[in-house]
C-alpha cells in the first residue's frame, strides 16, 4: 500500500502516523519546511470537549499523536474564561517531537514540495506532480491542505496579508488537492453571510510584557488583564474560533503561555495596545501585522462521506479543515486518523470505518456534515471546546471528563483498540 498526503499541519501527520501504523508506504508532502502547520503557533488541547475527544481516541487505540503532546506541555489543568482543564503544548518542541516521531516509524516526509497538478483515471488519483517537477503515485491519496490563505483570499476577503505562519509569500499559496482534480469544494462563511472567517489569535513576544505579566504567564499558564473602556476592540464576530467568542475576550486580554505570549484575538491595534497597562513595549510575532489582519480560514473544504472519503474521487480521502467547519488540532487530529486508517482499508478492499455516533469524535464528523448542507449550518463554526458543537455534545451528554467511564462507552461501543488492529 502506497499512499502519498498532501498538507502537514496536525490533520497530515495523524494520517500519516495510522496509514503508517497501518502498514502502508507513506509520503508526507508539505509546502514549508516544517510540521504542524497552524499548530506551529497554536497550542490549546483538551479544553472543555477536546477532553472527551482525546481520551475517546487514546481508547480506540489511535492516540500516539496525542501523548507525545502531553509529553511537551508547558501547562496542564488550566482554565482560563469559558474553558477548563487545558493544557497548552510548547510550540518550539512538539513540531520536533512529532516531526522525529514520523521519521523513526518511517513515514517519508518531503518539505518544500508544492502540489500543482493530478493525474486523474475512471474517478481515480494515479499521481500527483509538485511545483519542483517531482510525480508522486499513490494507491490512495488524502488532502490535508486545509482551508487558510492563499493571499488573495486574505487580502480580498480579510485585512490583507498579514505574513502569518501561512507563510504564502516564501513558499507559495496553498493549493487544494480536491480542487485541482476538478472536485467542486464548498467555501465557509461568517454569521452575517460574507465569505471566509479569521484566525482566532496572534503572539506578542513574552519578553517585550510587562514582568508581572511575564510573571504570571511562566507560573499559571494565562494572565488575564482588564482593558481600559476606551481601548477596547470588539472582533469576535470575525473569528473562525468561536468558542473564544465571549464578552471576557473583548473586555480583557486574555493571555496564554504556549512559549510565546498567544493573545486570544484575531488582532489589536498596535497604538491601542500600547496603552494598556502592561503592554506598553508589546510587540507582535506572528502574525507579524497583528495590530492589523489575520489569516482567512475555511475556502475550499471538500465534500465528503462520514469516513472521510472525498465524494467524487475513489481513492481520495480528507481531514482536518479541509473534512469540514471543524475548528482546531483536536479535531484535525481525530479526523486526520481516521482519514489514514481508512486510506488503507480502501486500498485492501474493506469496509470503510464510520465512527459511532454516540461517541463525541462520530458525532462531530457526522453532524457537521449534515449542518454544512444547510445555509444556516455553513454560517457556524464547530469545535469541541465551545460554541454550536460543545453545546450540542452537552445536550446527547457526549461531554465526559471520567476516563473510566469514556473507555467504558468506547468499549461498548464496540471501538476499543479498532486503529490498534
Amino acid at each position: 500500500m502506497k499512499i502519498i498526503i498532501t498538507g502537514g499541519g496536525w490533520a497530515g501527520c495523524s494520517a500519516a502516523y495510522m496509514a503508517r501504523k497501518q502498514g502502508a508506504e507513506v509520503v508526507l508532502i508539505e509546502r514549508t519546511d516544517s510540521l504542524l502547520g497552524t499548530g506551529l503557533v497554536g497550542g490549546i488541547m483538551r479544553n472543555n470537549g477536546r477532553f472527551t475527544a482525546t481520551e475517546e481516541l487514546i481508547a480506540m487505540g489511535g492516540g500516539e499523536i496525542f501523548k507525545i503532546i502531553d509529553q511537551n506541555c508547558r501547562h496542564t489543568n488550566i482554565s482560563f474564561p469559558g474553558h477548563e482543564h487545558a493544557s497548552l503544548y510548547d510550540i518550539a518542541k512538539t513540531p520536533v517531537a512529532i516531526t522525529n516521531y514520523l521519521l523513526e516509524i518511517g513515514v517519508e516526509v518531503k518539505f518544500i514540495e508544492r502540489v500543482v497538478k493530478a493525474h486523474v483515471t475512471d474517478g481515480a488519483i494515479q499521481s500527483i506532480e509538485t511545483a519542483s517537477g517531482n510525480v508522486y503515485e499513490g494507491d490512495a491519496f488524502i488532502d490535508t491542505t486545509g482551508t487558510a490563505g492563499p493571499m488573495k483570499n486574505c487580502i480580498k476577503y480579510g485585512n490583507g496579508c498579514a505574513m502569518c505562519i501561512i507563510r504564502c509569500p516564501s513558499y507559495g499559496g496553498r493549493v487544494s488537492l480536491a480542487g485541482i482534480c476538478g472536485i467542486s469544494e464548498i467555501t465557509g462563511k461568517k454569521a452575517d453571510d460574507s465569505i471566509g472567517a479569521m484566525s482566532g489569535s496572534c503572539k506578542l513576544y513574552k519578553e517585550s510584557l510587562s514582568p508581572e505579566i511575564i510573571e504570571a504567564l511562566n507560573t499559571k499558564g494565562v494572565a488575564v488583564i482588564p482593558i481600559p473602556k476606551e481601548l477596547i476592540e470588539n472582533h469576535l464576530s470575525a473569528k473562525a474560533c468561536q468558542q473564544y467568542a465571549l464578552k471576557e475576550f473583548s473586555e480583557n486580554m486574555v493571555l496564554l503561555d504556549t512559549g510565546h505570549a498567544k493573545l486570544m484575538t484575531p488582532f489589536y491595534s498596535l497604538e491601542k495596545l500600547h496603552k494598556i497597562p502592561g503592554f506598553e513595549n508589546a510587540r507582535y510575532e506572528d502574525p507579524y501585522a497583528g495590530g492589523k489582519g489575520n489569516s482567512m480560514r475555511f475556502f475550499d473544504m471538500a465534500p465528503r462521506t462520514n469516513a472521510l472519503q472525498v465524494i467524487g474521487l475513489k481513492n481520495l480521502f480528507c481531514a482536518g479543515e479541509k473534512a469540514g467547519l471543524l475548528v482546531g488540532h483536536t479535531e484535525a487530529i481525530v479526523t486526520g486518523v481516521l482519514a489514514g486508517y481508512n486510506a488503507t482499508r480502501h486500498i485492501s478492499n474493506m469496509p470503510l470505518l464510520e465512527i459511532s455516533r454516540k461517541t463525541a469524535f462520530g458525532e462531530a464528523v457526522a453532524y457537521v456534515n449534515e449542518e454544512m448542507q444547510t445555509k444556516e449550518g455553513l454560517g457556524k463554526k464547530y469545535t469541541f471546546s465551545g460554541s454550536v458543537l460543545f453545546e450540542h455534545m452537552k445536550k446527547l451528554n457526549l461531554y465526559e471528563t471520567d476516563v473510566n467511564r469514556i473507555q467504558e462507552n468506547i468499549k461498548n461501543e464496540g471501538l476499543w483498540n479498532v486503529f490498534a488492529c
